[in-house]
């Protein structure tokens, strides 16, 4: 019978040296390839031309991005429902101004609606300014808001306080809508009016600041 071949201890160590580097060798290239991986999933595709070392400003413009988005997306249902009273303020003057009903239905429009009807200038402009972030155009819809919106409004209140703490005090009322006391239905028209005009001015405000946010980091490059 041969007989059986045993390595000798220098053999056996050369082996597991060879062995162990052979291990580090593919755990660190292992662990490498999981970190570039990490990196890469994190930051998504790089952009054409860049080395990846603009990352933080890219997830900033990303931002400003979304936050531009979601306050448009604001100002765009707060303009429909602006536009939804102002519908109801014109069909009132119409219908009462010519005549198309009796004014014991629908009473004469109190003096602060006539300028209330130009607040459509404010949210026309508000809507032509979002689809190319027009700048210009939205600071003449907030300023146009606080004329034809919010001035008109406070005007209302005080217009019609007497009419309204005569009707808590005696229970008399001279106009009405659809049979109930015009003050009243005109002091709730007034109360959402003016949240809706203040969110209007307050996300127009938010919405300007991103702007000019982007066009200064666009300058600085």
């Amino acid at each position: 019978m041969g007989s059986e071949y045993r390595p000798s201890n220098q053999n056996r160590r050369s082996h597991t040296s060879a062995f162990r580097r052979t291990s580090s060798w593919l755990l660190l290239r292992f662990v490498r390839e999981r970190s570039e991986l990490a990196m890469a999933s994190r930051e998504g595709p790089r952009a054409t031309g860049t080395d990846g070392s603009d990352f933080k400003h890219r997830e900033r413009v990303a931002a400003h991005y979304q936050m531009s988005v979601a306050l448009k997306s604001e100002v765009r249902k707060l303009n429909i429902v602006h536009a939804l009273i102002w519908l109801l303020m014109a069909a009132q003057v119409t219908v009462s101004q010519l005549g198309l009903v009796s004014h014991r239905l629908v009473a004469q429009p109190y003096q602060w609606e006539y300028p209330y009807l130009l607040s459509i200038v404010p949210c026309a402009l508000s809507l032509l300014a979002l689809p190319r972030n027009n700048i210009s155009y939205l600071v003449l819809a907030m300023i146009s808001a606080g004329l034809f919106c919010v001035a008109p409004l406070i005007y209302g209140a005080m217009e019609m306080f007497p009419v309204a703490q005569q009707l808590y005090r005696h229970g008399k009322a001279y106009r009405f809508l659809f049979g109930m006391p015009a003050v009243t239905v005109m002091y709730l028209v007034v109360v959402v009016a003016v949240q809706v005009h203040g969110w209007q001015i307050y996300y127009s405000k938010r919405l300007l600041d991103q702007w000019f946010t982007s066009t200064q980091e666009k300058k600085k490059k």
